[in-house]
């Protein structure tokens, strides 16, 4: 039987592989190469990370700093190359999600969690 870590990494090596993963690292690598762009997206993800702090502390988030969240976001999509990595994460992170899922389906079947 083969060893399910062995697995986990040969589906690791089979990820960053992937059509996905490609574009995702070429894009950040452009992102990153990329004054302006690089400012823009780091303090989009300083923000995002400022209200998932607060979310988790349960701390509640003012309007205010919702609609800064959302005017921010929104600025940032508007960049070419920060719009298509934004993208590009996106159908990353579906994958991951797809994979995820699974992976849980003998957990689901054993515990009934899918019916």
């Amino acid at each position: 039987m083969s060893n399910v870590y062995d697995k986990a990494h040969e589906l690791g090596r089979v990820l960053k592989e992937s059509e996905e993963f490609t574009q995702l690292a070429e894009l950040h690598g452009k992102v990153n190469a990329d004054p302006q762009a690089k400012q823009m997206l780091d303090g989009f993800r300083a923000i995002q990370m400022e209200l998932q702090q607060k979310q988790m502390q349960g701390i509640e988030i003012s309007e205010e700093e919702i609609q800064k969240a959302q005017s921010v976001f929104e600025l940032v999509q508007q960049h070419e190359l920060i719009g298509k990595l934004m993208e590009v994460e996106q159908r990353m992170s579906q994958l991951i999600g797809d994979l995820n899922r699974i992976i849980a389906e003998p957990l689901e079947e054993l515990y009934g969690l899918g019916e």
